[in-house]
């Protein structure tokens, strides 16, 4: 996979200099796309000061309001997190995310996300990707600065970007990844079809959607797939 193709996404940002430092960090491994998710503070000369010459990647930095749009054209999205969660999320470790998204085909999209300082992620941001992965730290020390943990990560893929086996066919343009904006449509074309049918109660739908989004989103959809399931959803609303 081409590094260039994995943005690093932070999410509510408060201090300035972590944006820097990230900048730096992201810059030293050969990434450069950030974007920043409702940042809590400007990016002016305090993060430029930490970037320490990465001023192009801080210059071409993207700015959304909400999440889903700066995962929209990702067809892999994982949350960086240090936090266990009532539902449990398929988890990568960093050396299996590594590998996994080196041996990704080129023209593939990735989005690493990362949270807010003293919070991280909620589970509503969790449940938009497809994997967690949690850097391994001293149990009793175990916070890790916004920035230091994505150098941990960027440097794992940085390491194996030549790791990738020679010859490896690429994939026909149907059985490409489907992208994190197509299957959210087909998350609410589902929801739609659950509550017309009944089967999902719309005033007290309890945890179902959770759980059918983290089996969906662990199966990895290609484009073909999420057609032929939509497809699926659009002739039992037409029985119905």
């Amino acid at each position: 996979m081409n590094l260039q193709n994995i943005k690093i996404v932070m999410v509510g940002t408060t201090h300035p200099g972590n944006i820097g430092a990230a900048a730096r960090a992201m810059h030293n491994m050969c990434f450069s796309e950030l974007t920043l998710v409702e940042p809590q503070c400007p990016v002016g000369e305090i993060a430029y000061a930490r970037a320490s010459g990465a001023n192009a990647i801080l210059d071409n930095r993207q700015t959304c309001g909400t999440l889903g749009q700066a995962i929209s054209d990702c067809s892999l999205v994982v949350a960086a997190s240090a936090r266990r969660r009532s539902l449990s999320w398929p988890e990568l470790s960093p050396l299996e995310l590594a590998d996994k998204l080196i041996g990704m085909d080129d023209s593939s999209r990735v989005a690493l996300v990362f949270g807010r300082e003293h919070s991280g992620l909620n589970n509503e941001e969790i449940q938009m990707c497809n994997y967690m992965t949690c850097i391994p730290t001293n149990p009793d020390f175990s916070s890790l600065n916004l920035a230091s943990a994505i150098q941990v990560l960027c440097y794992e893929l940085f390491s194996r970007r030549n790791a990738k086996p020679a010859g490896i066919k690429q994939p026909e343009p149907q059985d490409l990844p489907a992208v994190s904006q197509e299957v959210d449509g087909f998350f609410e074309h589902l929801q739609r079809v659950l509550e017309i049918s009944r089967f999902l109660d719309p005033e007290n739908p309890g945890m179902i959607m959770q759980r059918l989004r983290r089996l969906y989103l662990r199966s990895e959809l290609t484009r073909n797939e999420i057609n032929i399931l939509r497809g699926m959803l659009t002739a039992l609303e037409k029985q119905r």
